[in-house]
């Protein structure tokens, strides 16, 4: 049994929200700059081009990628053989967002209400998914979500009958229903499976995956494939002002589900899809 002092997590979870709201992994930053080199339309260049400026000035002045630094999403994939001392672990990871978005200086954009609408001045609380592994460690994903893209993701309980090609059509609908609204060129989140709650929470955990990796399920692998090529042949383009880079990747993971359904979750990201994976 390994024991883990909750502080190592909080300090651990204030500086991966720092530092994913002002860098990009160097998966995203290595596909960005692909596609500013192979955009085809000059006024889809010109912006991708505005984009990495952006990046370069937030790299270098420690200013956030975005203005909407995001609601604090975080994955703990815990080993069954790690005890937590110390005091609460959610308290814990609360703490890491309320000093990273404190001392980082990062928008507070967490209302305590969803009606009543009173901010909570720190960003918390945080969204967090709990995940036991094998082993004695901690694997920490913190993904800030901004909710330009987030209020353009969808959820479709299809019919088993509907097969492959209606869930192609179910991406392909949410994306164009998308349109500029999720600030492409965007990653594509999918979850396919599961239950309704179950196929969401596989297309958020879908957009940290690197985004140079495809699934290793062949079909999975090919469909990734010719769903990035008919998105990119909308037409939306960089900023939803045309051309050929809507999106930069479409990551798909899959569960087994009821035999009376086929539910279908679209979790779409910016360009920014802001993570920080750390294992302690």
């Amino acid at each position: 049994m390994r024991t883990i002092h909750v502080l190592e997590l909080t300090q651990n979870i204030k500086q991966m929200c720092i530092e994913a709201n002002h860098c990009l992994t160097s998966d995203m930053d290595n596909t960005l700059k692909k596609a500013t080199d192979t955009e085809k339309s000059p006024l889809g260049k010109q912006i991708l081009n505005q984009l990495q400026d952006n990046l370069a000035i937030a790299r270098e002045e420690m200013i956030p990628i975005c203005q909407d630094t995001g609601m604090a999403v975080i994955f703990l994939e815990i080993g069954q053989e790690v005890h937590f001392e110390g005091g609460s672990l959610e308290d814990a990871v609360n703490e890491g967002v309320r000093q990273g978005y404190i001392e980082g200086y990062l928008r507070k954009s967490v209302v305590k209400d969803p009606l009543v609408r009173e901010n909570t001045k720190d960003n918390t609380p945080a969204v967090i998914h709990y995940e036991l592994k094998s082993g004695d460690k901690v694997k920490i994903t913190v993904a800030p979500k901004g909710f330009g893209s987030e209020n353009m993701s969808r959820v479709f309980m299809l019919k088993p009958a509907d097969g492959i090609e209606g869930v192609k059509n179910a991406i392909l609908t949410a994306v164009k229903d998308a349109g500029p609204n999720a600030c492409p060129p965007m990653v594509v989140g999918v979850g396919i499976g599961g239950t309704f709650e179950k196929c969401a929470l596989m297309a958020k955990k879908a957009l940290t995956r690197p985004v140079d990796q495809y699934s290793d399920i062949p079909y999975i692998k090919e469909m990734e494939k010719e769903l990035l090529e008919k998105i990119n042949c909308t037409g939306i383009g960089p900023g939803g002002l045309g051309g050929t880079t809507t999106a930069l990747a479409v990551n798909i993971d899959t569960y087994p589900t009821h035999i009376a359904g086929l539910p279908v979750a679209i979790n779409i990201c910016c360009y920014v899809n802001r993570h920080a994976v750390r294992i302690i």
